[in-house]
């Protein structure tokens, strides 16, 4: 297999952890608070769903729009929160008919599809987050000082910025979405056994090779973009979250 094309598998490997659980370790800073300015549950979940209602829209009407694209019935659509029963946040849902794995596989994935080109968008021709990351992949932190100076100056930095951090902060596929993932994840994996087996992954890389890489590293990129955002944001969060608990005598379980 093409080296450069493992270096940017490798990449986006060690990028999918993080992404998995620093959003909702930050999403759990900011509802605590939401809840420690409020003292009020219920005016704290309208504040967070507020704040995410951005990401919320695009992540639910994506499956939507996919469940209807690929010929899935669909029912009721809400953006209301709610808290499930077993004490975890739902900020919205839309109801989709149970299909074929395939199917079922695409509408989970939309959000997070969906999400992903957003972000692209938003953050490689609005802010410039590729050069932000290049110069933190290439560990050369006078670029990076660069990138972050010349981000902060585009124009109506916050809004993007604030656009970006709801919609990757929402985007990621939940435990209902994913049901269907690991049979199609099987299936590429035997098809992809096969064809090297066979002996046509050399011509493959041969000719896709920089195809492949290229969309690796765009996929790459978003997820770098998500990762930093969030890792940013995380440790005032949390410090804002310490002295709010420290000044009220209150602590969040």
């Amino acid at each position: 297999m093409d080296r450069a094309v493992i270096e940017s598998l490798v990449y986006l490997l060690l990028l999918f952890v993080p992404l998995l659980y620093l959003p909702r370790f930050l999403q759990r800073e900011i509802q605590s608070i939401f809840l420690l300015i409020t003292r009020q549950p219920e005016i704290s979940l309208v504040l967070f769903s507020l704040m995410f209602l951005p990401g919320v829209l695009i992540h639910e009407s994506s499956h939507f729009f996919v469940a209807r694209l690929l010929g899935v019935k669909t029912g009721r659509f809400s953006l209301i929160p709610k808290k499930l029963a077993d004490g975890h946040l739902q900020l919205g849902y839309v109801e989709t008919a149970s299909t074929d794995f395939v199917r079922d596989a695409l509408i989970g994935a939309a959000p997070l599809i969906a999400g992903s080109l957003f972000i692209g968008f938003i953050g490689v021709s609005r802010l410039e987050f590729n050069a932000l990351w290049l110069s933190l992949v290439q560990w050369k932190i006078d670029l990076f000082r660069l990138a972050v100076r010349s981000m902060v100056d585009q124009p109506d930095f916050w809004l993007w910025f604030y656009l970006v951090f709801t919609i990757s902060s929402t985007m990621m596929p939940s435990s209902s979405d994913r049901r269907a993932w690991l049979p199609l994840i099987i299936v590429i994996g035997v098809f992809s056994g096969l064809i090297l087996l066979f002996g046509a992954g050399p011509w493959i890389f041969s000719h896709l090779g920089t195809a492949i890489k290229s969309a690796l590293d765009a996929i790459a990129i978003i997820f770098g973009i998500t990762v930093i955002i969030h890792f940013l944001l995380f440790p005032p969060a949390w410090l804002i979250r310490k002295l709010l608990s420290h000044i009220s005598g209150y602590q969040v379980v």
